[in-house]
């Protein structure tokens, strides 16, 4: 296992089997986003996607929360914060797509892994991820009608992408909070796993994706992140043009050699 420097206590980051595992570790705030996490976070996400011993990057919390949302007590004071409305929107547009952006657009498969809560712009954060697995005893809520807020990093585009518009709608205005059984029925989660073996369960998720075809996995996402963007001739272009990629790899190659061998093909 190679564990990275991310510079504070309040992220870690381990490498292993190819999965990168992301800790929010600020159990005592229930892993709330803040002024020290959250720019670690950020630079931890291009240190992993750069590098070529990791096919999957999981993300999750300490304890029993995933992420609670911002840390409003640690961001509320912050020195030469911006003095106008047109300067805190432009702040706040570039930390959102440098965070849930950047998260989204990651070239390799990611994975929010929730032990318990994800509420709020931890919610968002989840929601970026490609794909979301849970304990049984996890649940979601949007939150932010709850404190008056009309919602931020992403959640406003990638929840209806999930659930629909309507559902989307609904999440939003009530804040329900949703049991990990809702969750799963609606989309949100991929998987739900018991609460005594989760965190095993997760990471062996995460490993059987992060050992997968790197190019396909990473041209895959690129084809399914634009789907909703592109025509339908655009689309088939793109496809094209990605599997033709694939086919002179040396990924496709081994593939179907494991499948002449009858074995299971060896990608790393």
């Amino acid at each position: 296992m190679t564990t990275l420097d991310t510079g504070t206590e309040e992220l870690l980051c381990n490498i292993k089997n190819r999965v990168a595992t992301i800790t929010l570790n600020k159990p005592h705030k229930k892993n709330a986003l803040g002024d020290i996490l959250t720019p670690a976070l950020r630079e931890t996400l291009l240190v992993v996607e750069a590098r070529d011993d990791v096919g999957c990057v999981m993300i999750t919390g300490t304890g029993n929360a995933f992420c609670s949302g911002g840390d409003v007590s640690g961001m509320s004071s912050a020195t030469g914060s911006p003095r106008n409305r047109e300067e805190k929107v432009a702040e706040l547009t570039e930390r959102q797509m440098t965070l849930t952006g950047r998260l989204y657009h990651l070239n390799k498969p990611t994975v929010a892994a929730l032990p318990g809560a994800a509420a709020g712009a931890g919610l968002s954060l989840a929601l970026a991820c490609d794909l979301r697995v849970a304990s049984e005893s996890a649940f979601v809520t949007t939150a932010f009608a709850n404190i008056g807020l009309s919602g931020d990093y992403g959640s406003s585009w990638f929840l209806p992408r999930i659930v629909g518009l309507a559902k989307a709608k609904e999440l939003f205005y009530t804040a329900e909070r949703l049991g990990a059984d809702v969750a799963l029925e609606l989309g949100l989660l991929n998987k739900v796993y018991p609460d005594a073996s989760f965190r095993e369960d997760a990471f062996e998720f995460a490993r059987t994706i992060a050992n997968g075809p790197t190019q396909a996995l990473r041209l895959m996402k690129k084809n399914l992140n634009v789907s909703f963007e592109l025509h339908l001739p655009d689309a088939l272009a793109q496809e094209a043009e990605h599997l033709v990629q694939c086919g002179e790899g040396d990924e496709a190659r081994e593939a179907i050699q494991a499948f002449v061998d009858k074995r299971k093909p060896r990608f790393h």
